[in-house]
């Protein structure tokens, strides 16, 4: 009954449902994207404006007006390498959404794991989690993923080698994971520390159950709700700071498509071609807006004090 009338609330926050059915689009844009390229017959790494001519201007710049825009590319072309645009935006969402659900679900499954079994143990086990919490938060995290690329890079790959895309991905995940699992294990140790002292759980005890049985049948299953609101706002926190790392040039390299990379090079030549600056920062707003939204609508659907 409560699953029915949690929907039932959603179902009512127009915005919700709208940022609902932009963020499934861009979710199947981004899983079905070797699928749309092919479709519309092109590819994210092909250089069309170098290979055809009367494409690109000797500067770089597409010759065609508003970005080279026409029935043959649909968003335009990139300057310099003449890609295009349309292809790199549906591989770019890929990118940023790989990242950062393999980021989310790592922190899930530590903050839950974490932050239960601190929140019912409590006394030193407490305490040791509260001071790697603070260590933690105290440490410029966007200053360490800018400097551990170079740093993964001159290590683990040899002279004149480029660094493979797997481990750049890796790289991103395994620091978003370090630091993004400390908030939401924060808000579950509190959670669970006042759900121990509920009637339920000292029935449980009472009863003779294990810590084990407590833990995994009585408190676990009450710990979804602040979960998944975390992790719909978690998810475009990520995309935002994957793509102003690519910006920065210390994110996901070349030829792999990626939004901040574009924005960067649109940056580059927004006096000459700003067509270009468009696609991929008003596709990254929009996306970012509705996930948020979204987050903001799952939040208030599952508040049960949320009076509609």
């Amino acid at each position: 009954m409560a699953a029915v009338s949690v929907g039932d609330a959603f179902r009512r926050d127009r915005v919700g449902m709208v940022s609902l059915c932009v963020v499934g689009l861009f979710v199947l844009l981004a899983v079905a994207a070797p699928l749309v390229t092919a479709l519309y017959g092109k590819n994210p790494t092909e250089h069309y404006g170098q290979n055809a001519p009367g494409l690109l201007s000797p500067e770089g710049l597409p010759v065609l007006p508003n970005g080279g825009i026409s029935a043959e590319h649909w968003f335009g072309i990139e300057p310099g390498l003449g890609r295009d645009v349309l292809a790199q935006l549906v591989h770019g969402i890929r990118t940023s959404l790989l990242i950062a659900v393999a980021s989310a679900a790592v922190v899930a499954v530590v903050g839950v794991a974490v932050g239960v079994t601190v929140g019912y143990l409590s006394g030193l086990v407490d305490r040791a989690f509260t001071f790697l919490c603070d260590v933690l938060l105290a440490f410029p995290a966007l200053l360490f993923l800018i400097t551990l690329g170079p740093i993964v890079q001159t290590r683990l790959v040899g002279p004149g080698e480029s660094e493979p895309a797997w481990m750049q991905f890796l790289v991103l995940v395994l620091v978003f994971s370090t630091f993004g699992w400390v908030p939401l294990a924060m808000v579950l140790r509190t959670l669970v520390r006042s759900l121990r002292e509920r009637e339920f759980v000292a029935a449980a005890r009472a009863l003779g159950a294990s810590r084990r049985h407590i833990v995994l049948r009585e408190l676990l299953p009450n710990v979804w709700a602040p979960v998944l609101v975390h992790i719909t706002l978690a998810v475009p926190a990520m995309v935002t700071t994957e793509a102003a790392l690519s910006f920065l040039g210390v994110g996901i390299s070349e030829p792999v498509p990626d939004w901040g990379r574009m924005i960067s090079r649109g940056a580059d030549v927004v006096h000459d071609d700003p067509t270009y600056m468009v696609f991929p920062g008003v596709s990254l707003l929009v996306f970012v807006l509705a996930f948020n939204l979204l987050g903001d609508a799952v939040r208030d659907a599952l508040d049960p004090h949320t009076l509609r």
